[in-house]
């Protein structure tokens, strides 16, 4: 987010001292007779800066109460991000790498309040963005407009809270009366060999995952992509941190012995696709009819009505993924 009269951005403070030009043999050397300016400019091409983005209309009001905030009661939303998506291309022009994070508000007031820090200033929030650059909820920016980068930044923000919630769950379980053994450990590696188990049994093409576990507090969803080839030995290929994701919410299923459900479509060339479907209940994944995953696929969450069944889909039960029972 641009702090008044600045870039808004947040450089970090490691680079590569020995920096220069090409020579005629693409090697790189020290440039004799270079100004203290080319100097600093190769250097500023080489540190990363990292940019807080606001979320919507609400934060970008909350901002705006912070005299020092470049934007004032005149400017919206529109405006502020036409003019971030102009910085950010700015300084990909000048081969900057940068990081976009999501910049909250109330995160701000409470890091500056925690740190004794005014939060009517450029340096407070230039401080805080430079929190942000060590959050793994940061995305690379790689030129994509800025109405694909705000969602794109949500799902990330989501995807991180999610993970970090499964987690502590896991790990405060507890252990099993019996054995002794964590519960937590034990449904994470119980969740891990039923996801390969998935996508050894889906066979070759794209896969989409869905696993759903209510909580108290809130509802965890995990979404995973992968795709698999013909051959059974070479290993499918997944998306990112989404098998890390979508194992730590199975696990915390698996662990909490509550409902959740999981459905698996497989899309592969010269067939229909397939639809698989999984129950949550009493920490095991069982099986769902190919009837019961019917009803699901083509019932209205919202309202309960029915919804006409999807051409060219082929609606399958469930096939035996989970390991041994659970430990309690």
């Amino acid at each position: 987010m641009p702090p008044k009269k600045d870039t808004g951005t947040n450089t970090g403070n490691t680079t590569a001292t020995g920096a220069g030009r090409r020579d005629k043999t693409g090697r790189t050397s020290r440039t004799r007779g270079a100004t203290g300016t080319d100097r600093r400019r190769t250097l500023r091409r080489e540190v990363p800066s990292t940019v807080g983005l606001l979320a919507d209309a609400g934060d970008f009001a909350a901002m705006r109460e912070y005299r020092s905030f470049t934007f004032d009661r005149h400017d919206d939303y529109s405006d502020y991000l036409r003019h971030v998506d102009g910085l950010l291309r700015s300084l990909a022009a000048q081969g900057i790498h940068t990081t976009v994070a999501l910049f909250d508000p109330e995160e701000y007031a409470d890091y500056c309040a925690d740190h004794g820090l005014d939060p009517d200033t450029a340096e407070a929030r230039t401080r805080f963005t430079a929190e942000l650059a060590g959050s793994s909820a940061g995305l690379p920016y790689a030129g994509q407009s800025i109405d694909e980068l705000v969602p794109l930044l949500v799902d990330e923000a989501v995807r991180q809270a999610t993970w970090e919630y499964a987690t502590g769950l896991l790990a405060e379980v507890g252990t099993c009366a019996d054995c002794g053994e964590d519960i937590g450990q034990a449904s994470f590696a119980r969740a891990a060999a039923a996801l390969e188990r998935l996508l050894a049994g889906a066979g070759p093409g794209h896969h989409h995952l869905v696993c759903s576990v209510p909580t108290e507090a809130e509802q965890l969803v995990a979404v995973l992509h992968a795709e698999s080839g013909e051959t059974p030995e070479a290993a499918p290929r997944i998306k990112g941190k989404e098998g890390l994701d979508f194992v730590t919410v199975l696990a915390a299923g698996l662990a909490l012995g509550g409902p959740g459900g999981l459905v698996l479509r497989s899309t592969t060339e010269g067939f229909r696709d397939r639809v698989h479907g999984w129950r949550l209940d009493r920490g095991r994944l069982t099986v769902l009819s190919a009837a019961a995953v019917f009803n699901a696929y083509c019932t209205d969450a919202d309202t309960g009505e029915p919804v006409a069944p999807e051409p060219g889909v082929e609606y399958c039960p469930g096939y035996e993924v989970d390991g041994p029972g659970p430990h309690r």
